[in-house]
C-alpha cells in the first residue's frame, strides 16, 4: 500500500486528477456559500422577529459553508463493486466517492464530497479485506500546507495484497500540533466509529486511556448525532460538559471544523452557580462529604420538612356564602401530593387548586355551576392562599442550604441516619454567614444548591450531553449533569486510572448510577494512536498502584528515542537550567512543547524561561507557529496534548497532592500527554512504582 507522490500534473496523472477534483469541490463549496449570501428574505418574512431568525439561520449556514484552507476538504475515496442504492448515491460519479467533512454539490446538486457521517460513507472506517462491504478501492490522501500531495490506495478485494499499515493515516496521527485540538474525522478507526455512529436513544460511556482519542470520539458522535437527528437536536440542545476553560479553550475548534457551530459548551460550575457566587473552599475532607450522594437525601428531608399537618378547615366566603373545607380533607390532599414525590414548587402550585376544587365540588352539590374561571378565583382566595402559605410553603433554595449548613440542630434532623456526628462537623461552616448574599459559598456549596432548586422545580433537560473527564466528579455532580438530560441521552468519556480528586469514582457503574443512566453501554478504548509505545508503557508502571485491574493502554506506535528519563546531580539551579535545556532540545522539533511541573514549581520555572530569553504560554492560550512552549501546572495537564512534553520532577508531582494515590494519578497524566516525545527531568529520586 505504497504512498504515491506527483511527479507531474499531467493529464494521465492520477495525482493531477485528484487535485482537480479537490479545486472543482472548491469551487462549487465557494458557490454554495455564495447562493446562501445571495438570499433575499425581505419578502418572505412577515415581521422584523421572523426576518431576524431566518437572517441568524443563514448567517450560521454561511459560517457552516466556510472553506478553512489549512483543513483539506476530503481526505478519502471509496470505489465500490456495483451501484450503491439509496438517496445519497443517486447522481453521483459512478460507483465513487469522495469522502470529506461536509456535504458539497455541484451547480445541478449532484454530489462532489459526501459527508463522511453519510451511511455511505461508514465503509471508509469499517470495511477490511475479510469483511470489504462492496469496496474494491479505498483511497487515502495526504496534504502538506493545504495542498494535496500523496495518495495511498488498498484493492479491500484483491487477495495478492499484503496487509500494510497505512504510511499516510500514521503520518496525519503524528502531524505536529499547533494551535487547538483538530478533529479525527480521517483518522477514526473502526472501534471508534461504531461508538460514534451509536444511536441518540441510549447513553454511551467510553473508558479509554492515555492517547485512545476518547475526547474526540465524543466530540465527533455529537457531529454525527446533529447530522442524523438534526431537527430533534436544534429543539432539545446539545452540550459538552469539560473539566476547565483550558480544557474547553482547547477543544472548541472541532465542531466548528465539522461544520457544527451551535453545540454550547460548559464546565460543571457553570452549570450550578447561576446566581451563586463562589468565593469560598472547602478542604478535600468536607468537600467529600458534601459531594457523597447521600446529601440529596438530607436536601430532601429539609425541603420536605417544611410542610406542616393542617389543624384547621379553610373557610372560603363568596357573596353572601361560606363554603368550609375540613382540615381531614385538606390533609389527605397534603398526603397524597407528598406520595406522589412531586417536585415541592409543583405540589405548592397543585394545592390550592386542590382545595378550590374541593369548593367547587360543594358548590355543584348546592345547584350551582361554577367553571374552570371560578376555581382560578377560589384558588386564589386569601382564606386558601393563607392556609397553602402555612401549610406548603415557598422554600427558597439557597436559603435552605444556608441553614443545613449554619444550623446544627436543623442539620443534625435531617442528616440522621445519614450522615454521622464527624461528617455533619466537616460541613458546618465554623463562622456561618448571617444571610445568603453574604455567605462564602463553596463550589460543593453550589452543587448543593443546584441539587435543591430541582428539588423546588425541574431543572430544564437537554436532548444529549457529552462529559469528559468524568472520572473526577463527585456523585453529586454526576447527579447536577444527569438532571441536564434527564430526558436526553449521554456520551461519557474518562479514565479511572486519571482520577485526581479524592472523590474520584472507582467504578463507572457506580457513576453512571449517579448520573440517572445506569443502563448505559460502556465502551473500552485501549488501542493508543496518540502516546507513543516507550511512554505508554513508562506511564503504564504507574497502573497497579493507581487503578489495579485496568487494562494497559497497547500503543500502535513505535518511536524508538521517544523516551529520555534524566538525572540531574546538584542544586535547584542545576535542575532548572537542565529544565530548560530540555525545552531547548525540543523546541528544535516542529509542532507544540509542554513544559508540565508540580504547581508549586511554575514560578521558579517561569521565572527560569523567562531568564533564559524564552517566552512561554499559559494553559488555554492558543500555541502558534512563533509561540510553541506552554508552562503547564500538572493541575491543569489533564486532556491536554503537546508533541514534545518535557515534565519536570515527578516527585513533586506526586507529593503536590494530598495523597500518594492521587499523585501518582496525577503523575500518570503529566506522564501521557506527550505525542513525539517525553523528557523527564529529575533531581530528587523517582516514584518507587516507576522504577530506576
Amino acid at each position: 500500500m505504497p504512498a504515491h507522490v506527483a511527479e507531474s500534473d499531467s493529464p494521465t496523472d492520477p495525482l493531477a486528477h485528484e487535485r482537480a477534483h479537490l479545486a472543482a469541490s472548491r469551487a462549487a463549496l465557494r458557490a454554495m456559500r455564495e447562493d446562501v449570501q445571495a438570499l433575499d428574505i425581505r419578502d418572505v418574512t412577515a415581521n422584523w422577529v421572523n426576518a431576524a431568525v431566518l437572517q441568524s439561520q443563514i448567517d450560521d449556514r454561511i459560517k457552516a459553508l466556510a472553506d478553512l484552507s489549512h483543513t483539506p476538504l476530503f481526505f478519502g475515496r471509496l470505489d465500490y463493486l456495483h451501484a450503491v442504492g439509496g438517496e445519497l448515491a443517486e447522481g453521483a460519479e459512478g460507483e465513487r466517492f469522495y469522502i470529506g467533512r461536509r456535504h458539497v454539490h455541484d451547480a445541478a446538486g449532484d454530489p462532489m464530497v459526501i459527508d463522511w457521517r453519510a451511511p455511505v460513507s461508514q465503509p471508509y472506517y469499517q470495511a477490511s479485506p475479510k469483511n470489504p462491504q462492496d469496496v474494491g478501492l479505498r483511497r487515502r490522501f495526504g496534504y502538506t500546507a493545504g495542498e494535496l500531495t500523496a495518495y495511498e490506495d488498498e484493492h479491500l478485494t484483491d487477495p495478492t495484497e499484503a496487509a500494510r499499515t497505512s504510511r499516510l493515516l500514521q503520518a496525519e496521527i503524528e502531524r505536529p500540533r499547533v494551535g487547538p485540538m483538530r478533529d479525527i474525522v480521517a483518522t477514526i478507526q473502526p472501534e471508534q466509529d461504531e461508538i460514534v455512529r451509536s444511536g441518540l436513544g441510549g447513553t454511551v460511556c467510553v473508558q479509554g486511556g492515555p492517547g485512545t482519542g476518547k475526547t474526540a470520539v465524543g466530540l465527533h458522535r455529537v457531529a454525527f448525532l446533529l447530522y442524523a437527528h438534526r431537527d430533534r437536536l436544534a429543539r432539545t440542545g446539545t452540550l459538552v460538559i469539560g473539566p476547565n476553560r483550558s480544557f474547553l479553550h482547547y477543544i472548541e475548534q472541532v465542531l466548528p471544523a465539522l461544520g457544527e457551530l451551535e453545540v454550547k459548551q460548559a464546565t460543571v460550575d457553570d452549570l450550578v452557580t447561576a446566581g451563586v457566587e463562589v468565593r469560598g473552599a472547602d478542604d478535600a475532607a468536607a468537600a467529600v462529604v458534601k459531594g457523597d450522594a447521600r446529601m440529596a437525601e438530607v436536601l430532601r428531608r429539609a425541603i420536605r420538612s417544611h410542610v406542616s399537618t393542617p389543624t384547621e378547615p379553610v373557610v372560603v366566603v363568596r357573596g353572601s356564602r361560606r363554603w368550609r373545607v375540613p382540615a381531614y380533607e385538606i390533609e389527605e390532599m397534603v398526603d397524597e401530593l407528598l406520595a406522589r414525590d412531586i417536585r415541592y414548587g409543583s405540589a405548592h402550585e397543585a394545592l390550592p387548586q386542590r382545595i378550590a376544587h374541593a369548593v367547587l365540588v360543594r358548590m355543584e352539590e348546592a345547584g350551582e355551576a361554577p367553571d374552570d374561571r371560578v376555581q382560578n378565583t377560589v384558588a386564589r382566595n386569601p382564606a386558601v392562599k393563607a392556609a397553602v402559605k402555612a401549610i406548603w410553603p415557598a422554600v427558597d433554595p439557597e436559603k435552605l442550604v444556608l441553614r443545613l449548613l449554619a444550623d446544627p440542630e436543623f442539620l443534625a434532623a435531617h442528616a440522621e441516619g445519614l450522615l454521622s456526628e464527624d461528617e455533619q462537623k466537616l460541613i458546618l461552616w465554623a463562622k456561618p454567614a448571617r444571610s445568603v448574599r453574604s455567605a462564602k459559598w463553596s463550589a460543593a456549596d453550589a452543587v448543593l444548591i443546584d441539587e435543591a432548586r430541582d428539588l423546588v422545580a425541574r431543572t430544564h433537560s437537554l436532548g444529549h450531553v457529552v462529559l469528559d473527564e468524568a472520572q473526577d466528579l463527585s456523585p453529586m455532580q454526576y447527579r447536577a449533569v444527569g438532571r441536564r438530560c434527564s430526558t436526553g441521552s449521554a456520551t461519557v468519556l474518562g479514565d479511572l486510572a486519571q482520577g485526581t480528586t479524592p472523590w474520584s469514582t472507582e467504578s463507572w457503574n457506580e457513576a453512571l448510577f449517579h448520573l440517572g443512566k445506569a443502563d448505559a453501554v460502556v465502551e473500552e478504548l485501549t488501542a493508543g494512536f496518540r502516546v507513543p509505545r516507550e511512554v505508554i508503557a513508562y506511564a503504564s508502571r504507574l497502573l497497579p498502584a493507581i487503578s489495579p485491574g485496568l487494562a494497559a493502554v497497547e500503543s500502535v506506535r513505535e518511536a524508538p528515542g521517544s523516551l529520555i528519563v534524566r538525572e540531574v546531580v546538584g542544586g535547584a539551579d542545576e535542575r532548572d537550567a537542565a529544565v530548560v535545556a530540555a525545552c531547548e532540545e525540543s523546541l528544535r522539533h516542529e509542532g507544540s512543547i509542554g513544559l508540565i511541573a508540580a504547581d508549586a514549581r511554575i514560578p521558579a520555572l517561569g521565572a527560569a524561561l523567562e531568564a533564559a530569553g524564552h517566552a512561554y504560554l499559559s494553559p488555554g492560550e492558543e500555541t502558534t507557529a512563533e509561540s510553541r512552549l506552554t508552562l503547564v501546572p500538572a493541575s491543569l495537564a489533564k486532556g491536554l496534548e503537546y508533541d514534545y512534553v518535557v515534565l519536570d520532577e515527578p516527585a513533586a508531582v506526586v507529593d503536590g497532592e494530598p495523597d500518594e494515590r492521587t499523585g501518582l494519578r496525577r503523575l500518570y497524566v503529566a506522564l501521557t500527554r506527550a505525542v513525539s516525545g517525553l523528557t523527564v527531568v529529575h533531581a530528587a529520586a523517582l516514584p518507587e512504582t516507576l522504577g530506576a
